[in-house]
Order: structure tokens, then C-alpha cells, then sequence
């Protein structure tokens, strides 16, 4: 019965909880439950899409591929994030690809039933709007940080985005693990560049590693590095 979306609590956290009793019940009988493992891509950019996937556990990197042929990731989606939302909707071919950081499971919701909600559904509408414009908001912080902070301020913002977002494990690490060039091309630098301003932050006693793992040992000062201080 916890496979059903109108007992899964993972709606909560996206637009699907504005649906109805009865839309949540279509949705059921036609989703696909899927898992996804480490490493997979859940859609490439310029694919189109007819259905939407709703993250139920994992982790994935949205990003774009430059013309230069460098993947720029612009989001880190996690559970309850619903992915090809805004191409579904605008019935476009996606903008950016969906790769897994680690095995996830997800819930693959043909369009068909989102359109006829959208259609019918002033509240489910508000909702997606409202996600959207959240994304947007991201989306423009992402561009005035590339613009006016330094590659150490980012690099010290994406461990603090990190660590707010998916917590520490039970040894104080970051519970999410990106390889070196991941971070990179959340920050928009070259990966050797990255790797020597982590190096750095190590010399300073702001972090500590572990293998890829990472733990913030200073916050203040790096909260001060990321403010300009």
C-alpha cells in the first residue's frame, strides 16, 4: 500500500500533493517504479520526454553540456525532486541531462496525467509554478555567483550547499559523496583548480577529507570565506 502515491508520503515535498484523491489514483495504476543505479542516465539533454520521474530515495546531477564540450551541473536533485517537470509541461525537449550519484529509486508518471491536472487543477497548477519559479530563483544565485565570487568562495559555497541540503553521516562527512570533478563542474572551474583550493581548505583546517568524503571542521571561517571576509 506504500507504493500507492496517495499513501507516499514523498509527495509532501513536491507539487504532486496539491493533486486529488482521484488524480493520485490514476497516477497509481499507470506509474513505473524504477531503479536507477549509480552511474545511469535517467535522460540525456535534447531527449524527448513523455512522462515525469519522482525521486523516492538517491541522489542525481542535472547539468548542460557547454559547446566546448564541458558538463556544467546546475542542480544536485534529491529525494521528492520530480525531474523533466518543465519539458513535460512545456512539451520541449529537455535542457539539461539526469545522471544517478547513487542508486535511486524512482517513480516514472506518464505526462498524460499531468496535463489533464493541469488542465483541471487550479491548486496542482499554482503548485508547479511555484516549483518552477523556485528553480528559476536557483538558477539566477547560480549565475551572480559564477559572476562575482571567487573559484575558492564557490568552492566553499557548494560544501555548505552540500551540507545543508543532505545532512552529515554518522562520522560528521557530508552524507552526499561527489567525485573532484563533480564539484568542479558545479563551480564552473577546471577540476585541477578544484583540487587545489580543497587542498587548501585542508591546510587551513577548514575541512578534512576522506578518500572522496568530505567534513567541514571550521564553519565560521569557511561561512566567513564564502561572504568575503
Amino acid at each position: 500500500m506504500h507504493d500507492r502515491c496517495e499513501n507516499c508520503i514523498i509527495r509532501e515535498l513536491n507539487s504532486l500533493k496539491a493533486l486529488k484523491k482521484d488524480e493520485l489514483k490514476r497516477i497509481s495504476d499507470s506509474k513505473v517504479s524504477k531503479t536507477i543505479k549509480k552511474g545511469e542516465v535517467i535522460f540525456a539533454e535534447g531527449e524527448k520526454l513523455n512522462g515525469v520521474f519522482c525521486v523516492r530515495n538517491g541522489v542525481s546531477k542535472l547539468s548542460k553540456m557547454s559547446d566546448n564540450g564541458k558538463d556544467q551541473i546546475v542542480k544536485i536533485a534529491s529525494r521528492g525532486e520530480i525531474l523533466g517537470q518543465r519539458s513535460v509541461i512545456t512539451d520541449e525537449k529537455t535542457n539539461l541531462s539526469a545522471v544517478a550519484l547513487n542508486d535511486m529509486e524512482v517513480c516514472y508518471i506518464p505526462k498524460q496525467h499531468l496535463q489533464d491536472s493541469l488542465s483541471s487543477n487550479v491548486e496542482f497548477t499554482k503548485a508547479v509554478l511555484l516549483n518552477m519559479a523556485n528553480d528559476l530563483k536557483f538558477a539566477d544565485n547560480v549565475i551572480v555567483n559564477m559572476a562575482q565570487k571567487t573559484v575558492k568562495q564557490r568552492v566553499a559555497e557548494t560544501i555548505k550547499y552540500l551540507e545543508d541540503n543532505f545532512g552529515i553521516d554518522c562520522d560528521g562527512y557530508i552524507a552526499v559523496t561527489l567525485t573532484r570533478e563533480d564539484i568542479a563542474n558545479i563551480v564552473g572551474t577546471a577540476k585541477e583548480a578544484c583540487i587545489r583550493t580543497l587542498s587548501s581548505f585542508k591546510k587551513e583546517k577548514l575541512i578534512s577529507t576522506d578518500g572522496k568524503r568530505i567534513k567541514i571542521e571550521d564553519k565560521k571561517a569557511l561561512y566567513r570565506l564564502i561572504e568575503g571576509l
